[in-house]
């Protein structure tokens, strides 16, 4: 009885130009190649062309294999782009991630590619994802956690967690910072990545799961669901080198900008029929406790934060009586919460006591 004829079967890559990859199988005898570990020719003439072969796809048909016949995204392109969505930023995440700006956007580029579709949406402004984009970020992250945690089982280290926090402006220069890094004393392996904008723009970013804790002011009481919800007095603060002009505009020293502080202010005034003057404008906590102090003019605070800053609080002041700040912490949903959360309670022992006199 003859020997039994060998079949093979070569799996060939061809079109490499085209998004559509066409793999050509060939099917040969046994009498092409002789065995394992034999000099069979590999000059390709036992592949018939592209051309021959080439099949167009059909309209609606699923599409074809990604490049170079992928099974697998490559890790390090997924968390280019959660870097790139968190920071908004394709320079600050090249700078999260060591590497150049160029490299941020290639990476983009060749994950794109490889997905078939845009991630990223260039008709909106800043960095947005598109739909598909945001389900890509959100099942990255679930899968960057999980690799983390397979190299930790690996490594025997414990991976450093990064708790993304936002904060407003108010308290942007307060002694919020060493807070932060008091907490680190219970859970030594976090680190933080610390931002400030305006309170819709953090809820936003906290709903879509780019910030994991929200410490936010607001001059009515929240309705969105918070882990604390607490009243801050705000009272008016001057030194001795204020002077107000009955006539005129109430000079005003202020955060500026989203500051909740400076709109109970500006409506409290305007209620009363009062017009005011933004005399001097900053973010930071020391320029404006100076500028109070050398009668630039009056300042709306909270009581507490007044007393910490050794400011006089101007108890009989000649303009209206100032309503409650409301303070809020809102943690994000999903995840394992147990450190944020923690955070959180601490931030709120921290802040809530007020010093009174």
């Amino acid at each position: 009885m003859g020997a039994a004829k060998k079949m093979f079967v070569s799996i060939v890559p061809v079109g490499a130009a085209h998004n559509r990859r066409l793999l050509e199988i060939v099917v040969g005898s046994g009498n092409d190649c002789h065995g394992a570990g034999s000099d069979c020719s590999r000059d390709g003439s036992d592949v018939r062309p592209a051309s021959d072969a080439w099949l167009p796809a059909a309209a609606g048909t699923a599409p074809s294999l990604g490049a170079d016949f992928m099974l697998n995204i490559p890790t390090d392109l997924l968390r280019t782009l959660v870097a790139v969505t968190e920071m908004r930023s394709f320079t600050k995440a090249a700078q999260s991630l060591g590497v150049t700006q160029p490299a941020v956007s290639a990476q983009i580029k060749r994950l794109q590619y490889l997905l078939g579709y845009e991630v990223l949406d260039k008709s909106a402004p800043g960095v947005s994802l598109t739909p598909r984009g945001e389900i890509v970020v959100h099942n990255a992250r679930r899968l960057l956690s999980i690799n983390d945690e397979i190299l930790q089982l690996t490594s025997g280290q414990s991976p450093r967690q990064a708790i993304r926090v936002g904060i407003p402006i108010d308290y942007a220069g307060a002694r919020l910072p060493g807070t932060l890094m008091r907490f680190r004393q219970h859970w030594p392996d976090i680190s933080y990545n610390v931002s400030s904008a305006p309170v819709d723009e953090m809820l936003r970013d906290l709903k879509q799961g780019e910030l994991d804790l929200v410490l936010a002011l607001f001059t009515e009481e929240p309705t969105i669901a918070a882990r604390h919800v607490w009243t801050q007095e705000s009272v008016w603060v001057r030194s001795a080198a204020t002077s107000l002009d009955p006539g005129g505009p109430v000079p005003l020293v202020s955060y500026g900008g989203d500051s909740a502080c400076q709109r109970v202010a500006v409506a409290a005034l305007h209620r009363a029929g009062l017009d005011c003057n933004f005399v001097f404008t900053s973010h930071s906590q020391v320029s404006l406790v100076a500028a109070v102090a050398a009668g630039f003019g009056v300042m709306a605070v909270p009581r507490g934060r007044a007393i910490r800053n050794n400011l006089t609080v101007w108890e009989d002041a000649p303009l209206p009586k100032l309503p409650d700040v409301y303070c809020a912490i809102l943690v994000r949903d999903g995840g394992d919460r147990t450190a944020i959360e923690e955070l959180a309670d601490f931030l709120k022992d921290e802040i809530w006591i007020e010093p009174s006199s």
